[in-house]
């Protein structure tokens, strides 16, 4: 599955070599507030945790994978979109819905990038009927988060208990049926 480009970006999946633009992206600390409360990650982070598991979900043909996200014309680095199954790393993995998240540098946000990008990768899951839901999850006070879910058009389900190897978290959820 491709991902046209938008008005201002354009897309690929990332793969194990783009470990520079992963670790630069998590080492600011406000990138990071709602991830770990804001720890940077190191570069073994990225190598003995993100990448590995980066291989696990990453599935070109049904569009999972870290969507880089890159600013015209200069091609620069801005950010990613997440699609996987939901709750991929447990025993109730979902492949016909499917998660879906961003993490963007700071110094591009407030300039709707993020719901951009978004907006495309849900355009381009929907039109290739790649899965009947599409859900998101953020800390109840990641604000900017929950906007993005309700300008790609996602509504409140849940409030509940998100489980994940790396660590469990009290989150909102927000899906839309396809």
């Amino acid at each position: 599955m491709k991902i046209s480009a938008s008005s201002r970006l354009t897309y690929r999946l990332l793969t194990p070599e783009d470990r520079n633009l992963l670790f630069a992206l998590d080492q600011d600390p406000e990138v990071m507030r709602y991830i770990n409360g804001g720890k940077p990650n190191s570069q073994a982070d990225i190598d003995n945790i993100f990448i590995p598991r980066l291989k696990q979900f990453t599935y070109a043909e049904k569009g999972w994978g870290l969507w880089g996200c890159f600013l015209e014309p200069q091609k620069v680095f801005i950010g990613w979109v997440l699609v996987r199954p939901m709750d991929f790393f447990t025993e109730q993995r979902d492949d016909n819905n499917l998660e879906i998240g961003w993490r963007f540098m700071q110094s591009h946000w407030g300039k709707g990038f993020a719901s951009e990008a978004a907006q495309q990768v849900c355009e381009a899951l929907i039109s290739n009927q790649v899965c009947n839901t599409l859900t998101a999850v953020a800390l109840h006070d990641n604000l900017g988060s929950i906007k993005i879910m309700e300008k790609v058009g996602l509504l409140y389900k849940e409030t509940k208990l998100h489980r994940d190897p790396l660590g469990d978290a009290q989150v909102v959820v927000y899906e839309k049926q396809l």
